[in-house]
């Protein structure tokens, strides 16, 4: 495999398009489809921003040369700290619904977000010091999920307020939209929150595909 092929196959890994490459190297997109078909090759500082946004040694780019398994193992799994993230966000959620069910009181939506500030938290430490070969994934899969985890509350919040407003009466703050004026703008909330979801996530899988 030469340098060419290591390129290629670096981008594929991260799901990328020449272009996004080219936009992060700051080129073309044509001089990236020269690389990778061996018409011309990288300068020395385009190999160097490469392996930093890959995640990989220049000397793994220019010769192949794989890093020791002890140098690998120094950096920890990003994905692990993704799904402690998403964890805490999921209980974050489940305990501010159960504190609302069975309280009624707003405070449920503050204990609920504290614990869910706990699991971003940890998410952002992975994709800070986690290996930079195990990131791209990570967030993937994060978002991918905690995109219906961390939504719900804030969509819910803002229903429930406007829905009172425009209905005469206080709306409350609750982690999950309540049942007030008709079930017509009921259904559509939700309908809102699975579309943001969806759609959403379609476009998360769509860029990582390229």
């Amino acid at each position: 495999m030469n340098i060419a092929d290591r390129i290629q196959s670096l981008r594929k890994t991260k799901g990328i398009s020449q272009e996004e490459l080219a936009d992060q190297v700051g080129v073309s997109r044509q001089a990236v489809s020269k690389w990778e078909s061996e018409q011309s090759t990288p300068d020395i500082e385009k190999i160097i921003i490469m392996s930093d946004y890959f995640g990989v040694t220049t000397d793994y780019l220019l010769k192949g040369i794989e890093p020791k398994a002890d140098e690998i193992r120094k950096q920890p799994d990003a994905g692990v700290f993704s799904i402690v993230g998403t964890a805490f966000n999921f209980i974050g959620l489940i305990v501010a619904i159960m504190i609302w069910y069975e309280e009624q009181i707003s405070s449920s939506v503050a204990v609920g977000l504290i614990i869910m500030v706990v699991g971003c938290v940890s998410f952002a430490i992975g994709q800070n010091m986690g290996a930079k070969e195990t990131k791209a994934k990570a967030k993937k899969y994060f978002w991918l999920v905690n995109l219906w985890i961390l939504i719900l509350i804030p969509i819910s919040i803002c229903f429930n307020l406007l829905d009172g407003f425009f209905g005469g009466y206080v709306g409350f703050i609750a982690p999950y939209p309540q049942l007030g004026n008709s079930f017509k703008t009921y259904g559509l909330c939700w309908l809102l929150y699975f579309g943001i979801c969806v759609v959403g996530d379609f476009f998360i899988i769509k860029k990582k595909k390229g």
